[in-house]
């Protein structure tokens, strides 16, 4: 394939005409058509160029941008409300309180502890059942995304789907805001059985939701190949649609993280002082400013339609090409299913009129986008051993907080460190750094980033390691009573955990903003909420591997759990990169790729368009 593409790259310049000059520093949200990929006069760098011109970013639109603040106010309904879980959950309701929040009075104080009047809880169900369900959540709510991508990829669309998801969502916090009525945590189990539905159902809504966002954003970027411009300071450079597309994600996740920051600290401090039920009501009124905002818009997004039965030609596909590779021996069985003409031999004009029926319509080019994207999803395979040291954050990092000095400081919202991190870098990082690589032709493509960001996860790791040993050291408590008392709080500082909430920030800009760059670039243009769908699904499988250590989430034993957790990310980085450092060499070949036009439905193509 690389052959071939070479021939391309090279047949194109040949008839090169003229480059487009445009200022590179354009606007974030203006569209340029005269940038669109299908304009007259572009010029595709060849092979050579690809080596050695420097790479630059198209413009965002405001269509894209739009689309952000729909996420923002998705992430900010589903952080506000799950910041509050661990408490909920784990903590009792402190002496006086109807709803959860703190009793800074005499009354409080001669009845229990200070400390303890100052902890907002509700159910008081421990850390391990705390764990538990917050793992639940995040399994449950990564599982779906698949179901969600298959949706709208073969039966409602993107669009659709989305807007139906946002639907059960809006129930899932309506049930979460009644279980947290005072009347309802009078009745204890009850409220735990009511919270428990309002899980499950929110996490439809929200699998939904995240399989297609993000593929909606990318695809209101245009162009789909490289091109070379001419800088006003004369300058040729490639203007390069996995630049744009890597900043459009860049800029998307920082909207999630403005609303986890939002939502996580405004939140904290209506539970604190008021209580659960509102802190879980004002997050569904915002998150109710998403479909009207879909809605308004809808009539200038690019919007891809349902193609019906794609995955299950794709499926029959992979059949075809592995007939007859399955042997006794599994390692020959290995190599045939690895061999190099393993997609070449059921391509449409290789087959030629021996091609079953069921692929009148398919050409070559989604042939080899099908594999280009069931690399991708081997690739995501890796990714559960980050997402478990990621999850840390959201259950065992809160709890280990309130062992702490505070200061006065709600202990889940010191994790808020995270958000606020990647608000101040992410602008820094696509405005200096990724500029700097690419100015000194540094390739620090999609795959390096990824097997970063799993080392920087394990650095973040192993700093909670040695946070809980000096807890477990300097506590006036036996190490297994720690957590049992707010009299057992060791004298360290909380906000030394700004280590490993920061660092695993920087994580999540290497490995999860690309790995949804990846997914949607390196996806069959037909099956890219699938394909999403199969990288957010390895967080669930992530929170799977996270309740099988449910039993170290606990004193004595949290010390084991950080520094397993530790061993495992880093053997994830380097098993992940040693994997696939052969795939990361073939980035622009994979990227080079061209559009299909087989759409899933429709009249069946000609042998001219099949090839």
């Amino acid at each position: 394939m690389a052959a071939n593409v070479g021939d391309e790259l090279h047949a194109m310049a040949q008839a090169r005409r003229p480059s487009v000059m445009v200022d590179e520093k354009q606007g974030l949200t203006e569209r340029d058509s005269s940038l669109d990929a299908s304009t007259n006069g572009d010029v595709e760098p060849t092979k050579e160029e690809m080596a050695t011109l420097r790479r630059v970013s198209g413009t965002i639109t405001w269509q894209a941008m739009t689309i952000t603040f729909v996420e923002f106010c998705e992430r900010f309904g589903y952080y506000g409300t799950t910041a509050l879980f661990t408490n909920f959950i784990q903590q009792p309701r402190p002496f006086g309180s109807r709803t959860g929040n703190i009793q800074n009075n005499m009354a409080c104080f001669l009845a229990s502890s200070e400390d303890a009047c100052m902890q907002p809880g509700a159910l008081d169900q421990g850390q391990r059942a705390a764990t538990g369900l917050t793992t639940f959540n995040q399994f449950w709510a990564y599982i779906m995304p698949l179901v969600g991508g298959y949706i709208a990829d073969t039966y409602l669309g993107r669009y659709n789907t989305i807007q139906g998801a946002i639907g059960f969502s809006v129930v899932g916090h309506i049930l979460l805001v009644c279980s947290a009525l005072p009347q309802m945590i009078d009745k204890g189990s009850s409220a735990l059985g009511l919270f428990a539905v309002g899980l499950v159902i929110l996490g439809i809504g929200t699998g939904g939701f995240k399989s297609n966002v993000s593929p909606l954003l990318a695809e209101q970027v245009q162009q789909r190949r490289p091109k070379i411009i001419t800088l006003s300071t004369g300058e040729r450079v490639i203007q390069d649609p996995q630049v744009t597309i890597s900043r459009v994600f860049l800029y998307f996740y920082m909207m999630i993280n403005f609303g986890s920051l939002a939502g996580g600290i405004g939140m904290v401090y209506v539970e604190r002082y008021v209580g659960f039920w509102l802190a879980y009501l004002l997050p569904t009124a915002l998150f109710l400013g998403s479909p009207v905002v879909l809605l308004l818009c809808k009539k200038y997004y690019i919007v891809s339609p349902p193609t019906s039965s794609v995955f299950g030609r794709a499926i029959k596909l992979f059949s075809l090409a592995a007939k007859g590779a399955a042997s006794p021996n599994p390692i020959k069985t290995y190599k045939n299913l690895t061999r190099d003409d393993f997609w070449e031999s059921v391509k449409p004009s290789r087959l030629g009129s021996d091609a079953p029926a069921w692929m009148n319509d398919i050409d070559d080019n989604w042939v080899d986008q099908v594999a280009r994207g069931l690399n991708a999803c081997k690739v995501f395979l890796w990714l559960p051993l980050y997402w478990l040291a990621y999850n840390q954050m959201t259950g065992n990092l809160t709890s280990q907080s309130a062992t702490m000095q505070l200061g006065g400081v709600p202990n889940d919202l010191i994790n808020n460190l995270n958000p606020i991190t990647l608000v101040l870098f992410i602008p820094l990082i696509d405005y200096f750094f990724y500029p700097f690589l690419r100015k000194h032709r540094i390739r620090f493509t999609p795959l390096k980033r990824m097997a970063m960001g799993f080392l920087v996860a394990a650095a973040a790791m192993l700093a909670s390691t040695f946070i809980q040993w000096q807890i477990y050291s300097t506590s006036p408590c036996p190490a297994s009573e720690v957590s049992s008392s707010a009299d057992c709080k060791s004298p360290i500082n909380v906000w030394v955990q700004t280590v490993p909430y920061c660092l695993i920030a920087f994580s999540e800009v290497f490995t999860s903003i690309t790995g949804l760059e990846y997914a949607f670039s390196k996806a069959p243009e037909n099956m890219r909420g699938l394909v999403m769908g199969v990288n957010l699904l390895m967080t669930a499988f992530s929170a799977a591997l996270g309740q099988a250590l449910t039993p170290l989430s606990g004193d004595p034993l949290l010390v084991w759990n950080y520094g397993i957790v530790t061993v495992l990310a880093t053997l994830g980085g380097i098993g992940f990169w040693f994997t696939w450092r052969s795939l990361d060499a073939r980035e622009d070949e994979l990227n080079m790729i061209g559009a299909t036009k087989y759409k899933g439905r429709g009249a069946a193509l000609t042998e001219e368009e099949r090839v």
